[in-house]
């Protein structure tokens, strides 16, 4: 799928993305959704943790510029190439979570930022370096890696580990 360039392209992959996903996790279990190996040692609960996590940072992010502040990105004490050790904490944070509660989470978050996305303008969504923290990017590109393209990621990732698990 190419890159979003309008903000109703980037409201439709998100959408499209995000129930496919939905579809694929309506074909497992609880306990499909929660045994290791999904996406590496995570589980299917562990990946969707990762989701919201991600999603909830970027939220975090443009509303600390909103309010005239420097958000931490990715995260406070975390450079881009530290995204393992980043990933990491996520699953640590969220781990002991249950299914029900992540799932929740990761669905509360994603209509969060499908009604953030909407309030925003084309012109805020493709402004390249807005922000300081943004560099050259435009804040559009944040929306898409943490909605369409992480969503598809892992739908396919847990597809692929699950197979492997069922082997």
């Amino acid at each position: 799928m190419p890159r979003p360039f309008t903000k109703a392209q980037i409201l439709t992959a998100s959408q499209k993305e995000h129930d496919a996903l939905e579809q694929f996790l309506a074909t497992l279990t609880p306990e499909q959704m929660t045994r290791s190996g999904a996406l590496g040692d995570w589980s299917v609960k562990d990946v969707l943790a990762h989701l919201y996590e991600w999603e909830q940072m970027v939220l975090g992010w443009l509303a600390a510029s909103q309010r005239g502040e420097t958000p931490h990105v990715p995260a406070e004490g975390y450079k881009w190439n530290q995204l393992p050790a980043l990933n990491q904490s996520i699953y640590e944070k969220h781990c002991h979570r249950s299914l029900d509660e992540v799932l929740d989470l990761f669905r509360a978050s994603y209509r969060q930022v499908t009604a953030t996305i909407e309030n925003l303008s084309e012109e805020e969504l493709f402004t390249s370096g807005r922000f300081p923290w943004m560099n050259k990017n435009a804040l559009a590109s944040y929306f898409v890696s943490c909605t369409s393209s992480h969503y598809r990621w892992a739908r396919t990732g847990m597809r692929k580990g699950l197979k492997a698990v069922q082997k």
